[in-house]
């Protein structure tokens, strides 16, 4: 792949990581433009970078989908790859923001989205992820949308993302490329927890950018025969443009009424998307009936820490997640994508 020339700023910096950036990346503008228009970030420049060679999406030939950074999410969710293979990315997309945003938002802005906590919004607050050391004002204040999962002392801000969440169950490779070249890094290692350096969120260098994501093999590829289904559900305050209070991601093959592979991942409950390992090991080899969904789901919450205003969130996220296996496990009887509503 040819290198890009980053000399055009003297001091590239990712502004979406490093609220005090010197220089800022912008292709949508979805997020950057909100948080200078609120003062959260101070770029001294701003590099355009819409005319770079990042807007295709092409199968590899192992069977993976490789998808350049500025793909929008509405020419995404609708790629008929995407939809054929990837149905549960397809849907994350098309419940997230409007749209217009959907039009304009690129695939590797979603994956830098920052978090909409009021707090880190809001610079008269005290916030460690704005400005480190300065506190944490969520954690005695109004906490309602705040994560119970991969929180610290530090910050308990939700990651916003719906694409996100589809890709922690998905499985997926981020290109990352600067002046020294180009490397990848796994999805799941990307985003990090905030411990005590919330205002470092992701594995990327000062000096990089995203330039592609790529899809792990479609989940049917070693057995095209099996039955496979997906969802997406969302559970939030309003039908439309609002961020999830607790949303799941779930992949699943089926070998008669037992599932033999799932993968869940979950949303609007904590720091980063959140992959629910010991969850999908409960349910491999179990009958695909409401006792062993159940059971995933405590599994999955039990390490949940609420707050003062958000353990409502806890009943909330084991609904998404039995109700997310329910229609996944119909879609893969019905051999593809449930088509019930996948909002509430």
């Amino acid at each position: 792949m040819r290198a890009f020339d980053f000399s055009r700023a003297e001091s590239v910096s990712n502004a979406a990581q490093h609220g005090n950036a010197e220089t800022a990346f912008v292709a949508g503008g979805t997020t950057l433009l909100d948080l200078v228009k609120l003062d959260v970030m101070r770029p001294a420049a701003v590099v355009d970078i819409n005319a770079l060679p990042l807007k295709t999406v092409e199968r590899l030939a192992d069977g993976r989908l490789r998808i350049g950074a500025l793909v929008t999410n509405t020419d995404l969710a609708h790629h008929p790859e995407v939809t054929r293979d990837y149905p549960l990315l397809s849907q994350a997309l098309l419940a997230g923001a409007s749209t217009q945003l959907r039009n304009m938002a690129t695939t590797a802005g979603n994956l830098m989205q920052r978090t909409r906590c009021p707090y880190f919004r809001d610079v008269g607050s005290a916030c460690n992820k704005r400005q480190p050391g300065s506190g944490c004002d969520a954690r005695d204040g109004i906490n309602r949308m705040h994560a119970l999962l991969g929180g610290s002392a530090d910050c308990i801000a939700v990651h916003p993302s719906d694409m996100c969440v589809a890709l922690a169950a998905i499985g997926a490779t981020l290109t990352l490329e600067g002046p020294a070249g180009e490397r990848e890094v796994a999805f799941a290692d990307f985003h990090r927890l905030p411990g005590d350096t919330p205002h470092i969120e992701h594995d990327l260098a000062a000096d990089e950018l995203i330039t592609a994501l790529t899809l792990d093999a479609p989940l049917t590829l070693d057995a095209p025969l099996a039955p496979a289904g997906s969802h997406y559900l969302k559970l939030r305050d309003r039908a439309s443009y609002e961020f999830a209070l607790a949303s799941a991601a779930v992949q699943l093959k089926l070998d008669g009424e037992r599932i033999t592979e799932a993968r869940l991942a979950l949303g609007g409950v904590a720091t980063k998307p959140w992959r629910a390992s010991e969850a999908e090991a409960a349910l491999a080899g179990q009958p695909a009936v409401l006792a062993s969904f159940e059971r995933a789901a405590e599994i999955a919450l039990r390490d949940a820490r609420p707050l003062a205003h958000n353990a409502f969130k806890v009943d909330l996220a084991k609904q998404a997640i039995v109700r997310a296996l329910r229609d996944a496990t119909r879609a893969a009887r019905q051999g593809g994508t449930d088509t019930q509503e996948s909002q509430a």
